[in-house]
């Protein structure tokens, strides 16, 4: 790649350690609404997905439309959880703080998810105002169309661009639009094997401990794509 010139974080699992969280709200939301599923099932089908897409997925299986305040209902579940039970990736303040290079974030939530749960760990003022939703693009993760938008706001090409990521539609959305992607299995919800699995998606480098972050994106260079 070129010299990269921005960092383009996901939110959920690389940022706020939510996944878990956040699998559990959309389980019991689906659950009530007639589609039995565990947190484990949502973890393995949708992790890194929109939750547009996802949506669109169950009601192609159940046959029927979900209502209409379908996500309202899931994001109030998840926030409910969030003020006793989300907290950051640990380090990653201080990765941050020593990455010198602008950054911006670019996450599958919706705008009021990103910014609590970042609010909640403390990151949103380090981060704000370059903060991008999958609501702001027409096809979200695997896509590239929102890492494109976050490239184009930036006014960074994308071969300058390096993302972190810690799931399989993160890492094929970024590489569709060539980009290069760390991937980041140190999450709660990362178990044995998620590595490979980010690897086989086409993340260049993968890690457990973001106080390794700022050294890895310091060897990123025109060697390496």
């Amino acid at each position: 790649m070129q010299i990269p010139q921005l960092i383009i974080f996901d939110c959920d699992g690389v940022l706020v350690d939510s996944e878990v969280i956040s699998c559990r709200a959309h389980a019991e939301t689906l659950t009530r609404h007639g589609y039995p599923i565990t947190a484990d099932q949502v973890l393995q089908r949708f992790l890194g997905v929109s939750d547009r897409e996802a949506r669109l997925t169950v009601e192609a299986e159940l046959g029927c439309s979900l209502p209409d305040d379908f996500e309202a209902q899931m994001k109030q579940a998840a926030l409910r959880r969030y003020a006793d039970e989300l907290g950051a990736i640990p380090h990653i303040g201080e990765a941050i703080a020593a990455i010198g290079l602008p950054k911006c974030v670019a996450s599958s939530g919706t705008p009021e998810k990103i910014r609590h749960g970042l609010t909640c760990a403390g990151l949103y003022d380090v981060l704000a105002p370059n903060i991008f939703s999958a609501t702001q693009v027409k096809r979200g993760k695997p896509a590239p169309d929102l890492f494109l938008f976050a490239a184009e706001q930036m006014n960074v090409p994308p071969a300058q661009c390096i993302v972190i990521e810690d799931s399989v539609p993160g890492i094929t959305g970024s590489r569709a639009a060539g980009m290069t992607v760390l991937g980041f299995h140190g999450g709660s919800h990362c178990g044995a094997g998620h590595a490979e699995l980010l690897r086989s998606a086409g993340a260049a480098v993968t890690f457990d401990d973001m106080r390794q972050l700022p050294d890895l994106i310091g060897r990123i260079g025109p060697d390496q794509a």
